[in-house]
């Protein structure tokens, strides 16, 4: 046995650095420390695929005003409806009244559904992985931080941050009210198909692309801000965000801290990008927190700072980030599926829109028709906007 033993210690043996390399490089992939890149490639992702989806809708409506023969409906993604939150509360509501999801823009309703889901049981997923908004407010704050040649993000004093904090869900509560509170089922039908909700996409590109000089000066101020305090949009004026964060608090999965492990050197606190006491806090409970695990991240010992469901059942960093995906795309997909994910606004319509859309008609009114005496508004505009909401 002794001879066999020799002999085997003599066998050639894989090069130990190979091995290490090999480990190393499967510790890093499986590491708390690849968070920051994974989150990264998720933001860059989810922005490029918004860049392009806008694209093609300017491309389409452009062609549209045009007139161009060869403008195909293919332009138009079902995907620029997740910035209609607005119509997608209201279809919300008109689903859950009238057990049926509106055609005019069901998608809306999908993703709100998909973000609503992710903040009951992710925190503020949607938040800190897939909303290209937020991606954009943390990274002027970080170009803020390089123009001033501040080694530290600005922070607001707590005597202001706190009302601050309540004017984002000042305007949740608005928007709320409005649609939950003040509209009826007949409010609710008449908005959905009323003109102005079925050109609401091309009311938000041409907020931007036909911006008037007070809505230009706004948007300055806010880009100033945002490059002076980190996440100002996010933190002060979102009710997307307020929203999200009100249904947190009721999220099973937390970043929780191991008090027996932890060595108090509070680098999760400073990576906190919403500057939130992870060091002293036993569970992360603020609406504040968006999941981006950056704290997690920055922990030196492991398992001191893990994402837990519960108290005791822990939840891998990337198990976390593939969750936020999955139940976001969850509702999109499913309607895909059901082949409820386009409009019922046909080409032959929407070319009608576009021509008309200096009419009264399509200005706002909650959803209820324009009187010929209202907003300068004409018999003949009256009638043609009873033509355009007879069922095709």
């Amino acid at each position: 046995m002794a001879l066999v033993s020799e002999r085997l210690g003599r066998l050639p043996r894989p090069p130990r650095r190979k091995r290490r390399a090999g480990r190393g490089a499967r510790a890093l992939l499986l590491s708390a420390r690849a968070i920051p890149t994974l989150r990264l490639i998720s933001q860059i992702s989810m922005s490029l695929l918004s860049l392009w989806i806008g694209v093609r809708f300017y491309l389409f409506v452009s062609g549209l005003e045009r007139n161009d023969p060869d403008v195909s409906l293919s332009l138009r993604s079902p995907g620029v409806e997740a910035y209609l939150p607005i119509s997608g509360l209201i279809g919300l509501k008109h689903w859950v009244l009238t057990g049926r999801l509106n055609g005019v823009h069901p998608a809306a309703t999908l993703f709100l559904l998909g973000a609503i889901g992710t903040g009951l049981l992710l925190k503020k997923g949607f938040c800190g992985w897939i909303c290209p908004i937020g991606f954009a407010s943390e990274n002027l704050g970080t170009l803020g931080m390089r123009l001033l040649k501040r080694p530290r993000p600005l922070r607001v004093p707590p005597v202001l941050d706190y009302p601050l904090r309540s004017l984002k869900y000042l305007l949740l509560a608005f928007f709320l009210w409005a649609i939950l509170v003040q509209m009826d089922i007949g409010e609710l039908q008449a908005f959905i198909e009323g003109p102005y909700n079925r050109v609401a996409d091309i009311k938000m590109l041409k907020f931007f692309t036909e911006m008037s000089s007070t809505t230009a000066k706004v948007l300055l101020a806010l880009l100033a801000l945002s490059l002076l305090v980190p996440n100002f949009w996010c933190r002060y004026l979102c009710p997307y965000g307020a929203l999200l964060g009100a249904l947190s608090r009721l999220s099973p999965a937390k970043v929780t801290r191991d008090e027996k492990r932890c060595i108090n050197c509070g680098l999760c606190a400073k990576a906190c990008p919403a500057a939130l006491p992870v060091d002293k806090s036993f569970r992360v409970r603020s609406d504040e927190c968006n999941g981006c695990l950056e704290c997690v991240a920055a922990c030196p010992i492991p398992r001191a700072l893990d994402v837990r469901i519960g108290k005791r059942r822990r939840v891998h960093p990337f198990l976390f980030a593939a969750l936020v995906m999955i139940v976001f795309f969850a509702f999109p997909f499913g309607g895909r599926l059901a082949r409820r994910w386009e409009p019922d606004i046909s080409l032959h319509e929407y070319r009608q829109h576009v021509q008309n859309l200096h009419l009264p008609i399509y200005q706002h009114n909650r959803g209820r028709p324009v009187a010929p005496a209202e907003q300068g508004g004409s018999a003949s505009d009256y009638a043609e906007q009873q033509l355009l909401q007879r069922p095709r």
